[in-house]
């Protein structure tokens, strides 16, 4: 039987973690996901609008106008929806809300 060298082992192991921690630490943001699932279809992964999206009238994220609205306002806009976009208040928590226009503020105009 062959013996383990530990310090072999142990430089393994930290390789692996270094590989795998960055992807996990990115799978783990839940504001991401839940945009990704609730608002990216019609306003994109990055903010913009999807093209279905424009088509509805989908705001864009990264505008000056959308950034200017106060917490209040847009967080009235996710819970009760607004002209074609659906409310989310009956399907969110008060919290997945907050976290969702905390991920729309990371947008930043012009970009």
């Amino acid at each position: 039987m062959k013996k383990i060298n530990i310090r072999s082992f142990a430089v393994v192991i930290a390789i692996a973690m270094v590989l795998v921690l960055p992807s996990a630490a990115a799978a783990q943001n839940p504001s991401e996901t839940l945009y990704k699932t609730k608002c990216a279809a019609c306003h994109g992964p990055d903010g913009s609008g999807s093209a279905v999206g424009k088509k509805l009238g989908a705001h864009d994220f990264r505008s000056a106008e959308v950034q200017a609205q106060s917490d209040a306002a847009l967080n009235a806009i996710i819970a009760q929806g607004k002209n074609k976009m659906p409310a989310y208040a009956k399907t969110l928590k008060a919290d997945e809300i907050t976290a969702l226009l905390a991920y729309i503020r990371s947008f930043t105009p012009g970009k």
